[in-house]
């Protein structure tokens, strides 16, 4: 058994956020349809690199999916999506604003095909306002929002975040919102519309900036690795070269930090006597810290530091990630067979005790599951689905 047995969604998103808000319902157990179109697909299984043609920026988001190839500019193409919309639960979508209205899909028609029907509805800017119709990804939204210019070195350019975590971060606000719109569900019958954007996904992870901004007139800005709050934190280069991340600046962790120093005095110093008083000697405190660190290689440092309980770690390469000893015992990388070859990708994050996530099936290949997914949702025979398919509608 599954969190989400039985359940129905329909997938007409492409690149990041959409396809994994609905693989995240995959991995719950969900039946996901991912509607492209025919030949070659959403325009996102092109990105190289590849993996037997296919490619591995597609398949990291949509495992646990089936594939129905529509062309859903053919009139008996669009008629078979509405027909698949009322058996629907959930529809995922990531157009521009204004675009499923254009093929007659906007909330109030498939509400009306299907009043229990969940639309997610996933944008850059969200369903309306000023912006709505502007173009966006992931790195528009970085930069927008402030993460940005809060990002880098403070000598050094604005920097994007080394993933696209707005996209993954939207698709992830989506999904819970899918949630909750079905929750809701079980108490009046009806589907409802879920609203989110990349754009304020990115605005969530500002921290304390907005208030800083409105209430203070402090400009949060860059500042490298550094902890905004308390000091010593910081990520400081070992003696071998590699750097070493510690988070030692509240009053219970600095002492620590001295200990594995072995230069408990310190504290006695009325620059570093109190958290606050640390902060405004930043400068000072870790450059105490960043010599002792070039003195040793980041390893040794590591061991005295967790010796005396202070979180810290090595900046692991992604070639050390993928032998991590926690993450393989937490099935964290998972090997997913496909064709000739297995793949090995994220595995599933939430970890439930009653009813585990579970990957059950690879990127799907475009089209495959045509003739399975209209006969299990619509009861179309071999003759019907060979006469959209002669029709060009397939």
């Amino acid at each position: 058994m599954t969190s989400l047995d039985g359940l129905r969604v329909l997938d007409l998103s492409r690149f990041i956020a959409g396809p994994y808000c609905a693989m995240m319902l995959g991995d719950m157990g969900a039946e996901v349809v991912k509607i492209e179109p025919p030949g070659e697909g959403e325009y996102a299984r092109r990105a190289l690199p590849a993996v037997e043609g296919q490619s591995l920026y597609t398949f990291i988001v949509n495992r646990n999916k089936k594939s129905l190839a529509i062309d859903l500019r053919h009139p008996e193409g669009l008629a078979t999506l509405k027909a698949l919309i009322r058996e629907a639960d959930v529809l995922v979508e990531n157009f521009r604003p204004g675009t499923m209205e254009q093929m007659g899909l906007g909330w109030e028609a498939v509400h009306a095909l299907n009043p229990r029907l969940v639309m997610a509805r996933i944008s850059g800017f969200g369903q309306d306002g000023p912006l709505a119709h502007k173009q966006c990804f992931d790195g528009v939204a970085q930069a927008m929002s402030g993460l940005m210019d809060m990002t880098g070195q403070p000598d050094g350019p604005p920097t994007m975040i080394g993933s696209f975590m707005c996209d993954y971060t939207t698709g992830m606000y989506a999904a819970l919102g899918i949630l909750a719109a079905l929750n809701a569900r079980h108490a009046t019958g009806t589907g409802q519309l879920v609203d989110v954007s990349l754009l304020e996904s990115a605005l969530s992870m500002l921290m304390t900036a907005i208030p800083q901004q409105k209430l203070l007139g402090q400009t949060m800005t860059r500042v490298g690795s550094r902890d905004r709050y308390v000091a010593p934190s910081n990520t400081f280069e070992a003696g071998d070269g590699r750097y070493v991340l510690m988070v030692g600046g509240d009053d219970n962790m600095f002492p620590r930090v001295l200990r594995a120093m072995k230069r408990p005095a310190l504290i006695e110093d009325p620059r570093f006597a109190t958290m606050a008083s640390r902060l405004e000697h930043r400068d000072a405190v870790e450059g105490i810290v960043a010599e002792w660190m070039q003195a040793h290689s980041a390893d040794r440092i590591v061991a005295w530091l967790e010796a005396e309980g202070v979180p810290c770690a090595k900046i692991a390469r992604v070639d050390e990630v993928v032998d991590n000893p926690q993450l393989a015992h937490r099935g964290a990388i998972r090997d997913v067979p496909f064709g000739d070859s297995a793949v090995p990708m994220q595995g599933v994050t939430i970890h439930l005790s009653d009813t585990p996530l579970s990957i059950r099936s690879p990127l799907p290949r475009v089209g495959e599951h045509n003739a399975e997914v209209l006969a299990g949702w619509l009861g179309h025979g071999p003759e019907r689905v060979a006469a959209l398919q002669a029709a060009g509608a397939l």
